[in-house]
């Protein structure tokens, strides 16, 4: 299992930029070199949506469509925490963010099917 504390959300206009914050530790006997962190969204009434994605190993990441050149996912192996930087945030990308981590690479990390461990959340709102 991955422990994970999410945390930098808050209230911005529209056309800002906010950093989130994932802090991770591994299970005993693992490191998160074995794990893909990922951080989802999830809006009152919506199902939760994938953002992008990382594998700690190679730092490879992969975005959803609608975020890309607009959010970066990043990691700090120093300090085990895994980034979310949003810019030119909308009033759509208002939802409560989650930082997730699974063991594979793939398609499948779209979907929240092979995740292992989530964290608690943490309220991004966008103005108009």
């Amino acid at each position: 299992q991955v422990q994970m504390v999410e945390s930098g959300g808050g209230l911005v206009q529209a056309g800002g930029s906010l950093r989130l914050s994932c802090a991770a530790s591994a299970a005993s006997g693992r490191t998160l070199d074995d794990y893909t962190m990922s951080w989802f969204r999830q809006s009152p009434g919506k199902e939760r949506e994938f953002v992008a994605a990382i594998m700690w190993s190679t730092g490879y990441t992969y975005y959803e469509d609608s975020v890309k050149g607009r959010f970066t996912i990043s990691r700090d192996n120093a300090k085990n925490t895994v980034y979310l930087q949003l810019n030119s945030l909308r009033p759509e990308d208002t939802a409560v963010y989650y930082c997730a981590a699974a063991n594979l690479w793939g398609t499948l990390l779209r979907t929240t099917t092979p995740y292992i461990g989530w964290g608690q959340g943490t309220q991004v709102t966008v103005s108009s």
